[in-house]
């Protein structure tokens, strides 16, 4: 039983993870309708602007506490800045162009992050600073439940109720709803679409920037292709949800985490990858919508 809560909570910290990173694939989805392939190099982005932070903080001395904080900020920043040129430069232009268009411009900016990322730093493997030391009270349970999974799950739920108030009940909320549903009769009635689709790119990569720091504290190392997969397991996990729901996004990840643990657990590691993205299959093909996804019909 203690076996199979460890492997519960460790699918549920994979979940986590791809829950924040996945959000920004569904969120821009949803209101442009584009398949942002670069969103996992802004995750990575977002690692490497925490560890050069947080390690020049820690040279200088700077309390534990403030390091992961201002760590935190920066990497969102960052990444934010990194997501709104994005979208500024490689996507916006492209907008009104055939939908294969945009799509390999957002693999040709993954390639170049990835590219820009391995020459300003290196292709080896960095250790990652320890940003989240053990907690004493948690000693009874630390074969079951580790402090870095503890504090990744709190900050998922915290981000995703955070996320769920400002779309619902915020000003530029209910302009992204409003994007997402009709794009040109939100233009009609006075939303700024543009503003829109920027803010969305914004949102989401400070949420990939938050996986990021928060992967990397957990792992205790970081290399510029980590974005890679990391992205193509959140992309696994918004369409097994159902690409454009946000809650969607959220059970896929956990569905998605907790299937490669338990495979990793009882089967091996060596199949974990199978198991994820042939359950994405199966979704395919019973469930091409997703789990919470809507079927949609289109005038040919």
């Amino acid at each position: 039983m203690d076996y199979f809560i460890e492997l519960f909570f460790s699918g549920l910290t994979r979940g986590s993870i791809y829950a924040l990173i996945a959000l920004g694939y569904t969120m821009v989805y949803g209101i442009i309708g584009l398949i942002n392939f670069a969103h996992g190099e802004i995750y990575m982005i977002g690692a490497f602007t925490a560890f050069i932070v947080a390690t020049v903080l820690s040279v200088y001395g700077f309390p534990l506490v403030s390091i992961v904080i201002i760590s935190g900020l920066a990497a969102v920043v960052w990444a934010s800045s990194y997501g709104y040129t994005i979208e500024k430069i490689a996507y916006k232009p492209l907008r009104h162009a055939p939908r294969l268009s945009p799509l390999i411009s957002a693999i040709g900016m993954s390639i170049f992050l990835q590219n820009y990322v391995l020459l300003a730093q290196t292709s080896d493997f960095l250790p990652f600073p320890t940003l989240f030391p053990d907690l004493e009270f948690m000693e009874p349970i630390a074969h079951i439940i580790g402090t870095t999974d503890v504090i990744i799950l709190v900050t998922t739920i915290v981000v995703m109720v955070l996320l769920t108030l400002i779309i619902k009940f915020t000003k530029i909320g209910k302009a992204m709803r409003a994007t997402a549903q009709d794009r040109t009769m939100a233009t009609l009635v006075g939303i700024n679409v543009n503003n829109v689709i920027s803010a969305t790119f914004i949102v989401g990569s400070g949420l990939a920037a938050i996986g990021g720091m928060l992967v990397a504290a957990h792992i205790g190392q970081i290399n510029f292709y980590i974005g890679f997969l990391a992205g193509i397991k959140a992309f696994t996990a918004a369409v097994l949800g159902g690409i454009g729901s946000i809650p969607g996004a959220v059970l896929g990840s956990f569905v998605l985490g907790l299937t490669e643990s338990f495979a990793t657990g009882y089967v091996s590691s060596d199949y974990e990858d199978v198991f994820a993205f042939s359950l994405l299959v199966l979704i395919l093909i019973f469930k091409p919508s997703g789990l919470l996804g809507r079927a949609s019909n289109e005038k040919v």
